[in-house]
């Protein structure tokens, strides 16, 4: 690779789970193998067991969020070895925020295991199953400052901005069918489309409110060796722009993420703005297309044969 290019690095989140993720990483190189040795050892279950086979815990929040953690680290970690592959920008989306901290060398492997264990477990508690609902809007030239006094007094919130063509409802399940029906009647953009979300829990929005709290407390007990320097090379989803300030500023950006609009498009900017080359690692590729929304190419590694086709030498 050629090494004056600048790299950056984005990690999906919750959602780009699947059976059999990082398993011929983990069959065809030592540096992954050890990294899902290391995750196992670390919270007590076999990782690569529930990401290899059929496990229904895959799909559960506490375990999905490790396991993803723990593939995309291995992934990295392989490329690394095998062809040099070295960022010096990282971002990631929701969860993925947390890879994004590890690969930068800002989070120890293990403690932001542990961290994700207990924030999707968290997350889960906040919401009964079937109380909250998720939907994504989609159409041309989307406008978030449009889109959210449409929202009026709904117990909605704008979860996520994506991209010019996406950004993502989040709140209460009697309300999103109503907020779809304000959105349809009040913008003017005749390819406007929703596309509901499988997900358990109105993720980043008021709902998840209550959870900051315990959260920070679970930063402050697994994060503490955070390194705010290294920090500065990550993305902050709150923010919109670069990780900035304390270990303490840190962990708020990352609790108030959870309640907090997910700002991604901003994200994206900011990595482009920097980067002479834009990778995403990670057993699904949703990110590369928000990218081509900017405008921007990003080349996704999912698997040991994608990774082959785009860094071996042509």
């Amino acid at each position: 690779m050629a090494s004056d290019i600048i790299n950056a690095v984005v990690f999906p989140g919750q959602g780009s789970q699947r059976s059999g993720m990082g398993k011929d990483f983990f069959e065809a190189m030592p540096e992954s193998r050890r990294a899902f040795e290391e995750a196992a050892d670390a919270l007590g279950w076999d990782v690569g067991a529930v990401c290899f086979g059929d496990d229904p815990r895959l799909d559960l929040t506490e375990y999905t969020q490790p396991c993803l953690v723990a593939t995309e680290i291995a992934m990295l970690r392989g490329l690394a070895a095998r062809y040099g592959f070295s960022p010096r920008l990282f971002g990631g989306h929701s969860l993925g925020e947390f890879t994004a901290l590890v690969a930068a060398g800002a989070l120890p492997f293990a403690a932001c295991l542990n961290i994700v264990q207990r924030r999707g477990r968290l997350m889960q508690s906040a919401v009964p199953v079937g109380v909250g609902a998720m939907t994504a809007v989609i159409a041309d030239d989307l406008d978030p400052a449009a889109i959210a006094p449409l929202l009026g007094s709904l117990a909605v919130d704008i979860a996520n901005v994506n991209s010019r063509r996406q950004v993502v409802l989040s709140g209460e399940a009697g309300a999103i069918g109503e907020a779809e029906e304000r959105l349809r009647a009040g913008l003017t953009a005749p390819s406007l489309r929703f596309v509901r979300l499988n997900v358990s829990a109105p993720f980043h929005s008021r709902f998840l409110e209550p959870i900051g709290a315990p959260f920070r407390e679970v930063l402050g007990e697994w994060g503490f060796s955070l390194d705010p320097e290294r920090a500065v090379a990550v993305v902050s989803n709150y923010r919109g722009g670069f990780h900035q300030g304390s270990r303490e500023e840190i962990f708020a950006s990352l609790a108030l993420q959870l309640s907090h609009t997910v700002q991604w498009k901003a994200n994206m900017a900011a990595l482009a703005a920097q980067a002479g080359a834009l990778w995403e690692i990670g057993p699904g590729r949703p990110l590369r297309d928000f990218f081509r929304t900017l405008d921007v190419a990003c080349t996704s590694v999912t698997s040991v044969a994608s990774a082959e086709k785009a860094f071996a030498p042509t």
